[in-house]
């Protein structure tokens, strides 16, 4: 299939979504190009855990900060210069918040982050991030939705204030550049994409980009979506708002999705599902992509294979399709998860009879 003028294929030299996908783009024309070379992550084809299914892993842990926020974030910050804003504002779980820091940081602009304090509301790694790029972190006394409508409150009082959460209908555009790189990457669309939903933009994102994308002729059909979201965080499953919503799961620890409309659209027009998965189903979908696929994401991330296993089971993904599952962050967002979650440190001295015996007792 051939590439459009600026898709992923176009150039030896990946420049980043906003110039690789300009025309796909609802920029301003004078929309200055702010990047940190996001987007071109791999799809990875799986090896051991498709149970029967031809699956790949887009991996965008690889975005600059080690997320899918990079895409949008890129976007919403060029749109966001343009209209002539002072400082950027958001609420987060901890990936928008590391990647609005990180593009502030590259743009000057001052960052105000607010992330829920309550229940270690944040994995380390995405504070560390935050920190580390010089924005003001503001810990919130309540959880993430109580944070965002917190900060949507003050960027309305604000004309000065750039909103990046994906309330702001420029991050779902930099977001949806993912599903013109899956297209790319594959030849055309898979027949199934399977997607962690927290806020539920992301989702609702490569809907949009896997229609553009086929109206431009880039692509022969549309895939099925797969929503997965945690059981302790899945509105979108039960049909109702969770005023506290609970999963280890800490990027989709939200109950009450800001893009909610979008992705149950989205997803009926699929064709799709939501699904809701358990702590303990995804936790053993986020050992085996480390310990059997050597992909290191975060828990959320493996939310999208514990969906695929799951709608397996039900019969909705049968043998030999095509499926994509997103990995959406890097497992060292949350190394405390990784080390909880893995067989203890071995002792010895340091001969070498001493390490063998650590070896597997088949090996020694």
């Amino acid at each position: 299939m051939a590439n459009v003028p600026g898709g992923a294929g176009a150039r030896a030299a990946w420049r980043g979504v906003v110039q690789e996908y300009r025309s796909f783009l609802s920029l301003p024309a004078d929309a200055p190009d702010v990047t940190l070379l996001e987007g071109g992550t791999p799809l990875v084809p799986a090896v051991r855990v498709g149970r029967g299914a031809d699956l790949h892993f887009k991996i965008e842990g690889s975005n600059p900060t080690g997320s899918f926020k990079d895409r949008g974030m890129a976007v919403a910050v060029s749109a966001a210069l343009q209209a002539g804003a002072r400082f950027l504002v958001c609420a987060s779980t901890g990936n928008t918040s590391a990647s609005a820091a990180a593009y502030a940081a590259r743009t000057g602009l001052p960052a105000l982050l607010a992330v829920p304090a309550a229940g270690g509301g944040v994995a380390k790694g995405k504070l560390a991030q935050a920190l580390a790029f010089g924005a003001r972190l503001v810990l919130v006394d309540g959880n993430f939705d109580e944070a965002l409508a917190a900060v949507r409150a003050l960027a309305a009082a604000r004309p000065d204030a750039a909103l990046v959460n994906s309330v702001n209908p420029m991050r779902l555009e930099g977001q949806k550049t993912a599903a013109f790189e899956v297209c790319d990457q594959l030849g055309d669309a898979p027949d199934w994409l399977c997607i962690p939903v927290g806020n539920a933009g992301n989702v609702s994102a490569y809907w949009r980009g896997f229609c553009e994308y086929r109206r431009a002729g880039c692509a022969t059909h549309l895939p099925r979506l797969l929503g997965a979201q945690a059981e302790g965080a899945s509105p979108l499953v039960a049909g109702h708002e969770f005023e506290r919503p609970e999963t280890v799961a800490t990027a989709i620890r939200i109950g009450k999705p800001a893009n909610a409309h979008l992705a149950r659209a989205a997803v009926a027009e699929a064709g799709g599902r939501f699904l809701a998965v358990s702590d303990a189903d995804i936790l053993r979908a986020y050992r085996a992509l480390a310990r059997e696929e050597g992909l290191f994401c975060e828990p959320a991330s493996a939310a999208s294979l514990a969906g695929m296993w799951a709608a397996q089971d039900a019969g909705l993904i049968r043998e030999g399709q095509r499926v994509v599952c997103v990995l959406t962050g890097n497992g060292l967002k949350d190394p405390e998860r990784a080390v909880a979650e893995s067989d203890p440190a071995l002792h010895a001295q340091p001969t070498a009879e001493e390490i063998t015996a650590c070896l597997p007792m088949e090996l020694r």
